[in-house]
């Protein structure tokens, strides 16, 4: 007892590193612990139910279950890629996906520096606000709003329109304005939410390099074009490339919410017809087998995306 005490006496330093060191690991326990619903959960709602993906490679009877259902390999698959429907069905998911990542990224970037030339702190903070609170609406909500607005008889949109000679326009019922509607709407949804990214980075701007461009005699513009936009460059690259991931993404809630048959040709996305074909139709080994060929496809796209991200801009996920 005499030697431990006269150790701790001689070396305080190692004591107290050691007792911090356990106060860390009773702390790291504690929020291990914090963390185990959410990965119960996980387990239990995103990895077991992985294992329904064997359907796609079945013939699949209810019935019958995993185990008596017959197998028939990758029939299903080829199936996919003989049907005219379903070859639509992902070039309209394409089109619209990469048309709301390129006009979406577009939109913030120039909100965000409109937004950040205001000196008014007051009106900047209330434009925020009216601009963010879209995203907290659902699309059911939203969808019900657009279906009201866009009517083609007593619409507000066609009113609006009537009154400067233009006949009435079906949004909600012509495929190539289905998916105009489709991109605005969500553009006008999302911008507002997607410019927090950007202002955080314009934020992080030194003052400075304006003060010395003004000095010299640059006007905002060329401010703007030498400071700003090269400072955002990078997140936009991030941004971007990130993007990739969900390029077969194009909005399953929103879709499903204002869609309809007439549109099937032109705004049918691969989500959407997944859902038909498995759940309306009763043809879940089929509708299994297109949601995996995206999920797949999906996960192709994410390692590339972050890869580039890496390369390009240095980003990291830890």
């Amino acid at each position: 007892m005499a030697s431990v005490s006269e150790s701790a006496t001689q070396n305080p330093r190692r004591t107290d590193v050691s007792g911090s060191r356990t106060k860390r690991s009773k702390s790291g326990y504690i929020f291990h612990f914090m963390l185990l619903p959410a990965v119960i959960l996980t387990i239990i709602f995103s990895y077991i139910p992985m294992f329904g993906v064997i359907m796609a490679f079945q013939d699949f009877k209810p019935w019958l279950g995993f185990s008596g259902s017959p197998w028939v390999g990758l029939e299903h698959f080829r199936f996919m890629f003989e049907r005219e429907d379903s070859i639509q069905v992902i070039i309209n998911t394409l089109i619209i996906s990469v048309l709301k990542i390129t006009i979406g990224m577009i939109i913030p970037i120039l909100f965000a520096i409109l937004l950040n030339e205001i000196r008014k702190i007051a009106f900047k903070r209330v434009v925020q606000t009216m601009v963010y609170l879209p995203h907290f609406l659902s699309w059911v909500i939203l969808g019900g709003i657009l279906i009201d607005l866009l009517s083609p008889e007593g619409g507000l949109v066609n009113q609006a329109l009537g009154v400067l000679g233009i006949k009435p326009i079906f949004f909600l019922g012509d495929g190539n304005w289905f998916r105009v509607t489709i991109v605005v709407s969500d553009i006008w949804k999302e911008f507002g939410f997607s410019t927090i990214v950007y202002l955080a980075a314009l934020s992080g701007i030194n003052p400075s390099l304006y003060e010395a461009a003004e000095i010299d005699g640059a006007s905002r513009w060329k401010q703007t074009l030498h400071i700003t936009i090269p400072a955002l460059l990078p997140i936009t690259i991030v941004v971007g490339t990130l993007a990739l991931g969900n390029i077969l993404n194009a909005g399953f809630d929103q879709i499903f919410n204002l869609y309809n048959p007439l549109v099937y040709d032109k705004g049918d996305i691969i989500d959407t017809f997944v859902y038909r074909m498995a759940i309306l139709n009763g043809e879940m080994s089929f509708g299994t087998a297109v949601g995996l060929f995206k999920s797949v496809i999906g996960a192709v796209m994410i390692i590339t995306a972050y890869r580039l991200a890496y390369k390009y801009a240095n980003y990291r996920i830890f």
